[in-house]
């Protein structure tokens, strides 16, 4: 395909998503699960317009194509779903009915699958890390398509629909059950499989190489994080707003990875991924120091004041404030953790930097400061030869 082919297909894709779900916002506002379609349409967005851009930069990578693949797969996926809504609430049957029931209940794995195996796979060259890894591609396409087949063969009523399945094979039901778990697991293997390959690919990989990968390896602890605030969300509260919630933190949490993957492709502001990770790391445990001192102060201010006061305000200002103070020491000890954890030669060189100043201010004789001088640039930068030349007096 030419670059010029390859950008009208990318971007015409992203045309239709884009006009697909902004035809549908409206439209799915009115009724029912508001933060699922926020977090749709956030989704769809992000993926599309990461995918074309890349698609368009690099045609023969399939990563943007994977990433377009994922878009427009929730596209249709979302009309099958407002389809199914809007068919149930005006009590409305037909065969476009129950071709859109049937069909949002496998599209949006083709979205989900590929995108999280192949491109972990794939990223950043388009290439697999060697040619032993062929065997956990035909893994995750065999567990992708067994997985596809039991979802769209399963017999029975559509959930949150009311159409019967159209090519159910009733038969056969035990059989795909057992298809679709064995799928699943295999999927998830693969999944975990593919996560591996990053860590072999950056064993051998060179500096630039590197730096994209450790893009993509920030953005899955993000999403990570992003998913467990979905589950911890729908297992702490009750009711259809906490499953939308939960659903619109899982979509929105799976857009760090295109965004990462696409600063990686691009090479856009590749280097800064090192200071990207220093602060996730240190406002990351500052966030969850801070909200543990607050809800820990806030408990046991409450039982100690609890003979002299009912209100609970006292306490909480109390530990809004004891959280205020701790902000600046906390972060400035967490930062000093985490470069002496992660970035030692940093570390290292600073507390050289450090102490050559504090010297320096003491330090009257010239042999004495050139000796130190010379110390702290072979600690810090250390240079296969280093000499020192000082202009003589006039």
């Amino acid at each position: 395909m030419s670059r010029r082919a390859a950008t009208l297909l990318a971007w015409g894709l992203w045309t239709v998503d884009i006009a697909v779900i902004a035809a549908l916002v409206p439209l799915s506002s009115a009724g029912a699960g508001v933060w699922g379609h926020i977090g749709g349409t956030v989704f769809i967005t992000v993926f599309a317009s990461t995918g074309a851009l890349v698609a368009s930069r690099h045609p023969a990578n399939p990563i943007g194509w994977l990433l377009c693949l994922a878009a427009f797969a929730f596209t249709v996926g979302g009309v099958c779903v407002w389809v199914s809504e809007y068919a149930a609430r005006e009590n409305i049957d037909g065969p476009a009915v129950t071709a859109a029931a049937w069909i949002g209940t496998f599209v949006w794995m083709l979205g989900i699958g590929p995108a999280a195996t192949f491109l972990l796979l794939l990223f950043p060259d388009g290439r697999l890390p060697s040619h032993r890894w062929r065997a956990i591609a035909w893994l995750a396409g065999a567990s992708l398509a067994a997985t596809l087949v039991a979802l769209a063969l399963a017999p029975g009523p559509i959930e949150d629909t009311r159409v019967i399945n159209p090519v159910g094979a009733t038969p056969w039901a035990p059989g795909l059950r057992t298809l679709e778990n064995a799928g699943l697991t295999l999927l998830f293997a693969s999944i975990l499989a593919s996560c591996a390959s990053l860590v072999v690919r950056y064993r051998a990989a060179g500096l630039e190489q590197r730096q994209q990968l450790k893009w993509l390896a920030w953005s899955l602890p993000m999403v990570l994080l992003w998913l467990g605030a979905s589950i911890w969300v729908e297992s702490t509260q009750q009711g259809e707003t906490a499953a939308d919630i939960g659903n619109a933190l899982a979509s929105i949490g799976l857009t760090v990875v295109p965004v990462a993957t696409t600063v990686a492709m691009l090479r856009h502001r590749l280097y800064d991924i090192d200071v990207v990770i220093n602060r996730t790391l240190v406002y990351g445990s500052l966030t969850a120091t801070l909200a543990a001192v607050y809800l820990g102060s806030v408990l046991l201010l409450q039982l100690l004041l609890n003979p002299l006061r009912t209100e609970s305000d006292l306490a909480v200002a109390v530990s809004t404030l004891a959280v205020a103070a701790l902000f600046g020491p906390a972060r400035a000890r967490i930062q000093a953790g985490v470069d002496r954890r992660f970035y030692r030669s940093r570390y290292d060189a600073t507390r050289t930097l450090e102490a050559f100043a504090g010297r320096l201010r003491h330090e009257v004789d010239l042999d004495a400061v050139g000796a130190d001088l010379r110390a702290a640039a072979s600690d810090t930068v250390r240079p296969a030869h280093l000499s020192l030349w000082l202009r003589g007096a006039p």
